[in-house]
């Protein structure tokens, strides 16, 4: 534990010097946040506030990761530093998507940024390959922890690949759409990921505690700025990251399904969306003052700070519970 607690100080420390770097170039350059107009009032203050910030977690991560990886080389656990990479790349390849987008509308002043169709295929591609990774070259099987019984059940492999594909782009949507709040996404990721290095490191996996930890100090770092009033947003290129961390992680230790227990506040941000669209294009009514689910109880009065300090306690809980069930 003494590694794994050296490297979420080192990574939380990074994050806040590249923090105080960036911010500002990400000032020069204009990036600014782009409130829509049919949102919450109280948001158009925030109008031209640095986004993108989740550039500053991704160079975290792989500055440490890479130094993580040098350091087990040199011990001779080379098993430990091989399997951290995967996890980066994956985590990684899904913030390249989401910087992408962010370029396109606000560097470019694209504002539709990349197409929905190419967005998806790059997302796609990259599920595809860590889930071929798994089940081909790391051969984990596809055994997966079903938590209402407590028990592991294997799948056929025709089933068990596009199972976890849909996961990976459900829960990197769903982690998208939780960012919406100073320091929403961030508070509650950091929670769940705990939650998730918890197990990996009770299960035995070193290198996901390794890479769990990492990850928490980045985003801990990354809180500093975050937080109400945020001084920088993770755009899409931070959501992304998250949402690929959690699911890549939770693939790797055999519980995605843990997932709806411990993810269920994104969950249900992703259903108030879909709830909201559908019963719209059917009555023309409402059932949410406004979707994503965050943004209903902005309008019914609670202030930023209380939704994230009771969507992040309830995310607690909800880990606790589902550490019980797993333990």
């Amino acid at each position: 534990m003494k590694v794994e607690t050296s490297l979420l100080v080192i990574a939380f420390i990074i994050t806040i010097i590249l923090g105080f770097i960036i911010i500002p170039i990400l000032k020069r350059l204009k990036v600014g946040q782009i409130e829509r107009d049919d949102g919450p009032k109280s948001h158009l203050k925030k109008q031209g506030t640095p986004t993108m910030g989740g550039i500053i977690m991704i160079i975290t991560m792989i500055i440490v990761v890479t130094g993580t990886y040098i350091y087990f080389t040199a011990k001779g656990q080379n098993n430990i530093a091989n399997n951290i990479l995967p996890l980066l790349l994956v985590s990684i390849g899904f913030g390249l998507i989401g910087f992408i987008d962010d370029f396109k509308k606000l560097v470019l002043k694209n504002t539709k940024g990349l197409k929905p169709s190419y967005k998806m295929l790059g997302l796609l591609i990259i599920s595809v390959a860590y889930v071929v990774y798994l089940v081909y070259a790391l051969n984990i099987g596809t055994d997966t922890y079903i938590p209402i019984i407590k028990q592991y059940i294997s799948l056929p492999v025709y089933i068990y690949i596009p199972f976890a594909i849909i996961v990976i782009l459900a829960t990197t949507n769903a982690i998208n759409l939780t960012d919406g709040i100073d320091g929403l996404s961030s508070s509650v990721s950091a929670i769940i990921i705990t939650c998730l290095t918890v197990i990996g490191i009770l299960f035995g996996s070193r290198e996901l505690g390794v890479f769990g930890s990492i990850v928490i100090g980045t985003i801990l770092g990354f809180l500093m700025f975050n937080l109400h009033p945020a001084k920088v947003f993770m755009g899409d290129t931070g959501s992304l990251l998250l949402g690929g961390v959690i699911s890549a992680m939770a693939l790797y230790i055999k519980m995605p399904l843990l997932l709806i227990i411990i993810a269920l506040v994104p969950v249900l941000e992703t259903l108030s969306v879909i709830i909201q669209v559908t019963y719209f294009k059917k009555t023309g009514n409402r059932v949410f003052k406004m979707a994503p689910l965050h943004h209903h109880y902005e309008l019914s009065g609670w202030k930023e700070s209380k939704v994230v300090i009771v969507f992040s306690a309830i995310t607690l809980v909800l880990c606790i519970i589902g550490l019980n069930i797993v333990i």
